[in-house]
């Protein structure tokens, strides 16, 4: 909804990308300049994460986390650590829907930008970039949460 929209209802729903920045960066290249001479292809792993906090009064802060190590048997190729946050103000929007809003559409949002500074970091080290398949945020969200009933139902017995 536009800010023009906003002023004519102030009760109407609000959702706008305040900020989308890079809070952490974390480059390892432990086995240089050796990896460099490896001609086995490495394993890749991916390792995501997502947090959210409120900033102020219809502020949130998301930050999706994503960490790629490369790895040839036992010895690590590259490891990349990124930090993405997006700061996001949202108003007048019912909890039912805040939640999902927060936990699913806003780190889609963010992962897009992850994923370039990843690649990026990847390829400034000298090595291929790592393009990462795109990530179901609602399943992560939808999962988090039964998780989280599954807990609360086991600590009620």
């Amino acid at each position: 909804m536009s800010d023009a929209a906003a002023q004519q209802d102030p009760n109407a729903p609000v959702f706008s990308i305040e900020k989308i920045y890079l809070k952490d960066l974390s480059v390892e290249n432990p086995n240089a300049p050796q990896a460099y001479l490896w001609r086995e292809g490495p394993s890749v792993q991916v390792g995501i994460d997502t947090d959210v906090s409120s900033i102020e009064d219809g502020f949130h802060n998301v930050i999706v986390k994503l960490t790629v190590t490369a790895s040839i048997a036992d010895k690590t190729m590259f490891l990349v650590e990124a930090a993405m946050g997006g700061i996001f103000q949202i108003r007048n929007v019912p909890d039912n829907e805040l939640q999902p809003l927060i936990g699913a559409h806003c780190p889609n949002i963010i992962f897009p930008y992850a994923r370039e500074v990843i690649s990026e970091a990847v390829t400034r080290m000298g090595f291929p970039p790592v393009y990462l398949q795109p990530i179901n945020f609602e399943a992560l969200y939808q999962s988090r949460i039964q998780a989280q009933l599954e807990q609360e139902a086991a600590t009620k017995q």
